[in-house]
């Protein structure tokens, strides 16, 4: 498997820290443009309306399945408990029975994994 490097081919490796940082700023960017919520309402520590709230949802299952980050550090980011992040993974996951839904959590997916291989050309 490739190493994500600072600079394109550099040997510096990027530390988990900052890997996991691109791979959240990643995910917001796409949430919030994808839902047409303002990222700082992702991130907002109040739950505020129930799309925002969706879309911080989302933001949080596709951090964690797309880009692998912990819960914990999910949580951190997103000023939540670890078990909140779970319970959204948890509600995002039976959500993706409707298969509209699945469809564009495939689509969403797809479009961080190619960001994420950009970044490593």
């Amino acid at each position: 498997m490739r190493q994500e490097t600072l600079e394109g081919n550099s040997a510096r490796p990027v530390p988990p820290a900052q890997r996991e940082a691109f791979g959240l700023s990643d995910v917001l960017a796409v949430v919030a443009r994808e839902k047409h919520v303002p990222i700082r309402l992702l991130v907002h520590d109040s739950r505020c309306r129930a799309d925002a709230a969706r879309a911080r949802q989302l933001a949080m299952y596709l951090a964690h399945v797309v880009k692998g980050i912990s819960l914990t550090s999910i949580g951190a980011a997103f000023g939540r408990d670890r078990t909140t992040v779970s319970y959204a993974c948890g509600l995002i996951e039976d959500l993706r029975d409707d298969a509209r839904f699945d469809a564009e959590l495939d689509r969403l997916e797809t479009e961080l994994n190619l960001l994420a291989e950009q970044r490593h050309d």
